[in-house]
């Protein structure tokens, strides 16, 4: 006959197994943790196209999931691709001509750059210390060569790292596509289990919220890269094109478009076309930086009741602990978090209180 003692240490000794289990799978997943997360946001955001096309399609959604995921290597990794490609060779390029032009010679420095306040009259200095080859100034330019090289590089890394889990997670999208339906079950089913009846309202306010924020950023990255790709035609910028496709990428990072129309800017001030220069930096924090501002909010918060500053919080706070992941991460955890928060306070509110 079982004791209770002996009952209790085979509970002990499952619940310890059962742990090691999902501790190994877990330990497993981790690598792929980043992919596995964007292929279900990309499948749940886009599971109603894949219905709608398939029954077209007679109800294959075999045939269905893989044109779809076709469609999506073509507008996404191709143009991230050729982006990567058009930026390696004009940086390349840019670095060529700024070999030639320190050999030829320094041009004059304008007179409105002397003329700065406060910074006017250093940055005169070192111009003139660098035309006459000053040690301490070459120095200072040769450690700033090295570690814009070394900026480059991450950068480089990082962005080839970024293409290749675009990659994957459009090819995993096609296993969600064709096992999504089953997947949606087992979660839904898990969340009733933890949280209860409201488990299926939670998995609805979380879906929602990803839908919004995948829409606001995607309908925010489309509104700025047209708007940059205009200022950049309009002011005789050359490669436009690839600035614009350049600017809509760079947009899901905070203040990511100014890493092209500063650098647009500067090369006009070098070409003598000052008031273009001007009015890239202007186009660029008015129009371009307010369409981030506006937009983005203004989507995400038509999918849910999250207030204003807690989209703006969720969206930045996410991308700062998660990195670009957690633009879609904050704002989902905190209509999440807001939803149960409303919902304990309502239930309690009705609740009546006993007069003790």
């Amino acid at each position: 006959m079982m004791t209770s003692s002996n009952k209790l240490w085979e509970n002990l000794a499952a619940l310890l197994s059962v742990g090691l289990l999902l501790g190994g799978c877990a330990l497993i997943l981790a690598p792929f943790t980043t992919v596995l997360l964007w292929a279900a946001i990309v499948s749940y955001t886009s599971w109603g196209l894949f219905k709608r096309l398939s029954r077209l399609l007679g109800d294959r959604e075999m045939l269905a999931a893989t044109l779809l995921v076709i469609s999506m290597i073509v507008a996404i990794v191709l143009p991230f691709a050729l982006s990567l490609a058009a930026f390696a060779a004009n940086a390349v390029d840019l670095t060529r001509s700024l070999q030639t032009q320190l050999q030829e010679g320094l041009p004059l420095l304008p007179d409105w750059i002397s003329g700065l306040p406060w910074v006017g009259e250093q940055i005169s200095r070192w111009w003139i210390g660098l035309e006459e080859g000053d040690p301490a100034v070459v120095t200072q330019l040769k450690a700033a060569f090295l570690g814009l090289s070394d900026y480059l590089l991450i950068a480089g890394k990082a962005a080839g790292q970024g293409m290749g889990v675009l990659l994957l997670s459009c090819i995993l999208v096609f296993f969600f596509y064709i096992g999504g339906r089953q997947a949606g079950q087992w979660l839904e089913l898990g969340l009733q289990r933890i949280a209860g009846p409201s488990g299926g309202q939670l998995l609805e306010i979380a879906g929602r919220t990803v839908k919004s924020v995948v829409f606001g950023i995607l309908g925010t990255a489309v509104a700025q890269g047209v708007l940059a790709a205009a200022g950049f035609a309009v002011a005789g910028v050359p490669g436009f094109v690839v600035l614009g496709l350049g600017t809509a990428i760079l947009s899901v990072v905070p203040f990511g478009p100014a890493l092209l129309w500063l650098p647009a800017a500067g090369w006009l001030v070098h070409e003598g076309e000052y008031v273009w220069a001007g009015f890239i930096v202007a186009w660029g924090v008015l129009v371009v930086g307010m369409a981030d501002n506006v937009i983005k909010p203004l989507v995400i918060g038509k999918g849910t009741d999250l207030p204003f500053l807690l989209i703006v919080l969720g969206v930045l706070g996410g991308a700062m602990s998660f990195g670009l992941l957690g633009v879609f991460i904050g704002p989902t955890l905190l209509a999440v978090g807001y939803a149960v928060l409303k919902s304990w306070i309502a239930t309690n509110a009705a609740s009546p209180v006993s007069p003790g």
